[in-house]
């Protein structure tokens, strides 16, 4: 029996995806294990942690492993199982193996050479398309944008994202002249960038405004690319890889835009990604959905361990009545922390990991900014919800299972609690059946309770700190945040 472990984020967001015959085993990032955000691999050339965790979890050993596969330069460890593979290459694999699609088109933006590329999936087959690309692409300028915001460091491209989420579709003709495509390559307004900077010298509000135009100007560059890309292939299934697609408001512009019938992006469409597509590449390459539920998981005898250890006061209840608490307590306006079977790996919390307050409580935002995530008060949050209710009450596309994309409420009143300001658009995921089978259930309930099925859903982590992985990573950060109850399975924990 075959079992490739694939390897990606050396340097920085490590991650490690399990595959044998035919089977995505496991994916994990090496932060969630270590508890070092953005974590990358050891000094001995692998990430270790996460490894063995993986292993742990399907009852696999190190030497079981017949296969390394990456995508990036690695030093001598394991160079007797080790292939290198194309980075570009593995980023398409990583969005069309696990897609629904016999056949599409897979446009790839990133950070790193070359930034955009095209390639044909078929079956099990990807092959670049001619279809050439010089210069920096849409991911470099909108790094540069955000810069020009005033945003640097670790994730300053996420909060220049919310930051423009606050009042998107923004038009300016100043910022439309400062760059467009012409061919194969941008075009851009001489000083373009001192430009930009000067336009950000302005009010606050103003600019908000031009955040979302710079914003609102790649996205319509996007799509005129996605156009070409369109007529020189004639394929009406697009998947989308690489970095740009991280955010949310790209993908919510691709997947309305008429150009294509059909678009899929993977859980984590960057770095990370390229752990499943490296693994998947070499192990067939593999055809197979892939859910964001492939992280460790860990049984009530263990949980309970914990909690004894910790010597913590507890409940042990039935199913449904751990899901009659939380929705008691998040009807209350408290904070519950979520804790359900396999973690996710990949960027946002689904339901595995998640701390989860009630959209409808009149502080909420203060509760999670202030109180909480210790963020800027115009930070705004996502949404889970069950898919007839997004539909109903949000104009965005049809789906957003992995929490992909923006959506605006219809009706902006009743979603005012959620929304820093009355302009601002909303992350939602549609809790489809994927889903951990808990979590659709307390939506639900909620639902009854409070008259819509929708809960405010951020990860399950401490200041700067990744998501949770197991029990006790919980409790700590139970404890030292505040979060006013912890569900661990059927186990509640109250302050």
């Amino acid at each position: 029996m075959s079992l490739v472990a694939g390897l990606a984020g050396r340097i920085r967001n490590g991650c490690v995806a399990l595959c044998s015959d035919g089977e995505t085993l496991g994916v994990c990032e090496q932060e969630r294990i270590t508890r070092v955000r953005a974590a990358g691999f050891n000094p001995g050339g692998l990430p270790d942690e996460a490894l063995n965790e993986l292993l742990r979890q399907s009852g696999r050993y190190r030497e079981d492993v017949t296969a390394f596969a990456t995508a990036e330069a690695m030093p001598v460890a394991s160079a007797d199982r080790m292939t290198v593979l194309d980075r570009a290459r593995t980023l398409a694999c990583s969005a069309f193996l696990p897609s629904p699609f016999e056949s599409a088109i897979i446009f790839v933006c990133d950070n790193n050479e070359p930034e955009i590329s095209v390639w044909h999936g078929n079956g099990t087959v990807v092959d670049r398309a001619d279809w050439p690309w010089t210069g920096p692409g849409l991911a470099e300028i909108y790094a540069q944008c955000a810069a020009a915001a005033g945003f640097v460091g670790a994730g300053a491209e996420q909060r220049f994202e919310a930051f423009a989420r606050l009042d998107p579709n923004q038009c300016d003709e100043r910022v439309e002249r400062l760059f467009s495509v012409e061919g194969e390559h941008l075009r851009f307004a001489p000083n373009w960038l001192e430009r930009a900077r000067d336009l950000m010298h302005e009010s606050d509000s103003e600019r908000m405004r031009i955040a979302a135009a710079l914003q609102s100007r790649l996205g319509d560059l996007l799509i005129e690319l996605l156009a070409d890309v369109f007529r020189a292939n004639r394929e009406r299934r697009l998947c989308l890889s690489g970095s740009l697609f991280s955010n949310s408001y790209f993908n919510s512009r691709v997947k309305q835009a008429t150009v294509f019938e059909s678009v899929f992006i993977p859980v984590n469409p960057g770095d990370a990604g390229l752990a499943l597509g490296a693994a998947m590449e070499l192990s067939g390459p593999l055809r197979t959905p892939v859910t964001p539920f492939l992280g460790p998981s860990y049984p009530s005898d263990e949980i309970k361990a914990t909690l004894d250890n910790c010597k913590l006061n507890y409940q042990w209840v039935s199913e449904s009545d751990s899901i009659e608490m939380a929705v008691g307590d998040l009807m209350k306006g408290r904070l519950v922390a979520w804790f359900e079977g396999r973690m996710e790996w990949g960027p946002r919390a689904l339901g595995g990991r998640s701390i989860l307050a009630n959209p409808f409580s009149e502080y909420v935002l203060d509760n999670l900014n202030h109180f909480l995530k210790k963020r800027e008060r115009w930070r705004g949050y996502a949404l889970s919800g069950l898919p007839q209710a997004v539909v109903r009450h949000f104009s965005g596309p049809a789906t957003a299972p992995f929490m992909e994309c923006d959506y605006v409420p219809r009706d902006r009143a009743l979603f005012r609690h959620i929304l820093p300001l009355p302009s601002a658009a909303v992350r939602v995921q549609t809790v489809e059946s994927s889903a951990p089978r808990r979590f659709t259930k307390l939506l639900s309930a909620f639902g009854e309770r409070a008259g819509l099925p929708f809960l405010v859903n951020t990860s399950f982590n401490g200041f700067q700190e990744p998501i949770v992985c197991n029990p006790r990573d919980a409790v700590r950060v139970f404890f030292g945040t505040g979060v006013d109850t912890l569900v661990l399975d059927q186990f509640v924990i109250r302050k």
